[in-house]
């Protein structure tokens, strides 16, 4: 029996019921994430990365809009965006972790007002450890749902717009 990709979810000062306002644009992104059709067997990193901006864009999300609207600014970009909700997808080392969330905020906030929500991807670690034992896919390393989920209260002050984590499990 194949694979069957499941979400782990956690909302941050509301982040679900503000995306419940846009309930079709919730369920389009959770249908992303949890496509039958894809073969879960052959998701390395990049390629599931790929297979995410695919689809995404496929359903008419801007891929890598910036977070700054100046040229002149820093060139920060986010993953996605579609109708004021901003997508980061974040398979790398847990030390970005903080720049990540840091482009939602600036988004929401800084006078630029472009988006009401974030929604942060990551994989599960039984995911990680099961891509690693099952199919030989080096996921080890990769930031994962459980370490988002226990450091994002601790950036309450500095980080104040709604965050949706989900996290990509099996």
């Amino acid at each position: 029996m194949p694979d069957t990709l499941k979400l782990q979810k956690y909302s941050y000062r509301f982040a679900e019921q503000v995306l419940n306002s846009s309930l079709a644009l919730k369920h389009e992104i959770e249908s992303v994430l949890t496509d039958p059709g894809v073969d879960v067997s052959s998701l390395s990193r990049p390629l599931f990365n790929q297979v995410l901006d695919d689809s995404f864009c496929a359903r008419g999300w801007t891929p890598q809009p910036q977070v700054f609207p100046d040229v002149h600014d820093p060139t920060a970009k986010m993953d996605f965006m579609k109708e004021r909700v901003g997508i980061e997808v974040e398979f790398g080392h847990p030390s970005v972790l903080g720049m990540d969330l840091l482009k939602f905020q600036i988004a929401s906030y800084s006078g630029l007002d472009r988006i009401d929500v974030g929604v942060y991807i990551v994989t599960t670690a039984a995911f990680q450890k099961h891509m690693q034992v099952a199919h030989g896919q080096k996921w080890n390393g990769s930031i994962n749902y459980d370490r988002v989920v226990r450091y994002l209260p601790h950036f309450r002050s500095a980080i104040q717009v709604p965050v949706y984590v989900l996290g990509i499990d099996i």
